[in-house]
């Protein structure tokens, strides 16, 4: 056991709650201390100093027991629940395009789910910057001018390019596009790429 480990409250609580959590889930399955230590291969005292906290849990003690006991390890520790993992954003509208942010974290691959009005959008004009992006056209027509490439997405495909192309994209007609987009620093890129359509 590391030195910082002794000191960490957090940890202490949860080690001293294995014991009475162990007693319980035995008793509940009306198991005796001999019949888990036949069962296990730890001694009916070791098991007994367990329950009553006089022994400090291990992994080569609680692996057997949760296998005994067929439950996850987890169940014994008392791990706590994982988080809310949703993404609590809130939309950005600008120029008639929504963007929704579905990454919470600042900097790296940034990931949106947008939504761009017909007709209301900028004028087709072609810009450059650093990075690399990836879009995937959920519904609607998308329109993709790339350098000398004009191109026309439909629902499922994906298109991806280095951002220091010169770039447009929006609606290919008079309805709207809802489409994801994934951007990050140069070099961070996706692996699918569109190829222009034959003529």
């Amino acid at each position: 056991m590391k030195e910082h480990d002794r000191d960490d409250p957090g940890l202490d609580a949860v080690l001293t709650g294995v014991g009475p959590r162990l007693r319980r889930l035995r008793k509940d399955r009306g198991v005796t201390l001999s019949a888990l230590s036949a069962a296990t291969g730890i001694s009916v005292s070791t098991l007994s100093r367990l329950e009553s906290g006089g022994r400090r849990p291990s992994l080569e003690l609680l692996l057997p027991i949760a296998r005994a006991h067929e439950v996850p390890l987890d169940d014994l520790v008392g791990a706590p629940s994982v988080g809310d993992p949703r993404v609590r954003a809130r939309p950005i509208v600008r120029h008639g395009r929504t963007m929704v942010p579905l990454t919470a974290r600042p900097g790296g691959l940034q990931a949106y789910k947008m939504v761009q009005e017909a007709g209301s959008g900028e004028v087709p004009e072609q810009r450059t910057h650093e990075g690399y992006e990836w879009l995937f056209v959920l519904s609607g027509r998308l329109r993709l001018l790339l350098a000398e490439h004009d191109l026309v997405l439909e629902p499922g495909e994906a298109a991806e390019f280095d951002t220091r192309l010169p770039h447009w994209f929006g609606p290919a007609e008079d309805q709207p596009v809802e489409f994801l987009s994934l951007f990050g620093p140069q070099g961070e890129r996706m692996h699918v790429r569109a190829k222009p359509k034959r003529g």
